[in-house]
């Protein structure tokens, strides 16, 4: 399997043998098409080598601009987008995906994720198979799959999911979820990572304390508690130098008994969308967008 060296980051090898870079950005709310690209631009620039969209974002276009004019070789990037709810069938994704494709002005995607486990997954999981056999797609995966989404995934597929991208930070941690993701081989990828920019995780007043012990702000204590979880993280940021805060993690380690602390913070509350929650997953069905 085709393995990569991005930029002397640190790695994640999926369950496909698929390198993935631990820390990536994200562009979810970036709806200012050119501020997302010069967005995207900065963390390029910054040294991020993944980048993460979707196309319910109506950003991709500006997401191909910034990889394209930001001298850095498409092979030396990891690009993501996911496909949305109302695409969400066998003949739907496999146009949906080229849509993206033509958006991102990409030949290929490094990965591509179910954004939703609604509508018919099973059919969009069979194309995006074959999309993956054909090499257009070089690992798949999913987002917001709960554990009995998973085991429905798993009876019927020939290739399993290599991530589950999942609502995930300090106060909403899906243990439960972490320990099935880790015990059939997916890696876990969190979804705002930071909370949203949550004030009362942001001022809490231990993480505050552990950051001045090594001259680091809180949102770089939870993220350096992601990457030291295993998961593959990937915080958002329109701010140059919240760009560049964000992808300085790499130069300290917390203790287990730090680790323990952010652990502790876990309340068992979504700030964001169940997935199990029916009145959600109607909305999703009938949210038809220009994509």
């Amino acid at each position: 399997m085709e393995k990569k060296i991005y930029a002397g980051q640190p790695v994640i090898t999926l369950n496909n043998g698929v390198d993935i870079p631990a820390l990536g950005f994200g562009v979810w709310q970036m709806e200012d098409l050119k501020e997302c690209e010069n967005a995207v631009m900065k963390a390029i620039q910054t040294g991020y080598r993944m980048i993460d969209t979707a196309a319910i974002y109506q950003n991709e276009t500006a997401v191909g601009d910034a990889i394209k004019n930001s001298g850095v070789n498409r092979d030396e990037l990891f690009i993501t987008s996911k496909l949305w709810v109302q695409d969400t069938s066998y003949e739907k994704a496999k146009s949906a995906f080229q849509r993206t494709l033509d958006r991102l002005q990409l030949d290929y995607l490094d990965m591509y994720l179910i954004h939703w486990p609604y509508a018919d997954f099973l059919g969009a999981w069979k194309a995006m198979e074959e999309l993956y056999q054909e090499g257009k797609i070089k690992a798949i995966g999913v987002c917001n799959f709960t554990i009995e989404k998973l085991e429905e995934l798993k009876a019927h597929a020939n290739v399993f999911p290599v991530i589950n991208q999942i609502e995930l930070h300090p106060i909403f941690q899906q243990k439960e979820l972490q320990v099935y993701n880790k015990e059939n081989n997916i890696v876990t990828q969190p979804w705002s990572p930071l909370g949203n920019g949550n004030a009362g995780l942001l001022d809490n007043s231990e993480l505050k304390a552990i950051g001045e012990k090594y001259g680091k702000t809180v949102a770089q204590v939870i993220l350096r508690w992601h990457l030291q979880e295993g998961f593959c993280v990937i915080p958002k940021s329109v701010t140059p130098s919240r760009i560049e805060e964000n992808f300085t993690v790499f130069d300290f380690e917390l203790t287990e008994d730090e680790m323990n602390v952010v652990r502790s913070l876990d309340t068992g509350k979504r700030l964001f969308f169940d997935p199990k929650d029916p009145e959600w997953e109607q909305k999703m069905l009938n949210a038809v967008a220009d994509i």
